[in-house]
């Protein structure tokens, strides 16, 4: 039966009850779990961030796959000695010091044509592993409280985004910004003003109150006195006596 037929329906994880950040972590707190009586089938573990790390464990070279073929080829011999030994015991030790030779060369040559095919791609060795920022222990919601009260902890699941909430990309020929069209006038948006500084105290003190001028009404009445001072008559000065003719006018209008 394989393993991969679980008993929820499909893409379901179930809830976190514990996180950690290593492997081995989640192992043991998954052993836990089901010496709690906790239906294996209902765990996983999910590793969240994974990355894949190749690392890199040498240079190859034709002295390093040929190397490497010998250890093989040996190992082969000595399998084949074996074989030969105990079909028959009597095979003398020339015959078994031949088949280790025979086995080195055999592995040397498959080394070496192994490595001039793969020589065109890469010219390294290394190893592919899988690394993953954190892990969580996940439990189908039907033992969510029991796990939890196994492991004697309350943890805070991290919210996963549900699916089909993400957000779409552009359909093709779908326009995301709609740019400005001939002719049409764009305002370019102006930075906020900076708050204005505070003033000292002598420039926002109150202005000196300006002189006061000579209201219209009062205007008219100095305009009429200064005309009509001209048309009165001018009297004698001090010391002159008056003309004659004029005395007998001022007797006439008297009379």
């Amino acid at each position: 039966m394989s393993m991969l037929n679980a008993s929820g329906p499909a893409g379901e994880i179930g809830e976190t009850v514990a996180t950690v950040t290593e492997y081995e972590a989640a192992q043991k707190l998954v052993s836990q779990l089901i010496a709690g009586e906790i239906p294996a089938r209902a765990i996983a573990i999910v590793g969240v961030g994974v990355q894949t790390v190749e690392r890199v464990t040498g240079r190859l070279g034709y002295a390093n796959a040929a190397r490497s073929g010998a250890v093989n080829g040996l190992l082969i011999g000595l399998f084949l000695s074996a074989i030969f030994v105990l079909g028959n015991p009597a095979v003398p030790m020339q015959a078994f010091i031949g088949i280790l030779f025979v086995g080195v060369a055999i592995g040397m040559i498959l080394s070496l044509i192994t490595y001039s095919i793969v020589r065109r791609r890469r010219d390294y060795a290394s190893v592919m592993q899988l690394r993953a920022d954190h892990y969580e222990v996940t439990v189908l919601p039907a033992s969510v409280g029991k796990a939890r009260q196994v492991l004697g902890r309350s943890v805070t699941p991290i919210p996963r985004p549900a699916p089909g909430t993400a957000a779409e990309p552009p359909q093709y020929g779908e326009r995301i910004e709609e740019p400005p069209r001939y002719g049409e006038r764009v305002i370019p948006e102006r930075p906020p003003m900076p708050p204005a500084a505070r003033m000292p105290a002598e420039e926002t003190a109150a202005p000196a109150a300006p002189p006061q001028e000579a209201t219209p009404e009062a205007a008219p009445e100095a305009r009429g006195a200064e005309e009509a001072a001209p048309d009165a008559p001018a009297g004698p000065a001090d010391g002159e006596k008056p003309a004659d003719g004029e005395n007998a006018a001022g007797d006439g209008s008297s009379r």
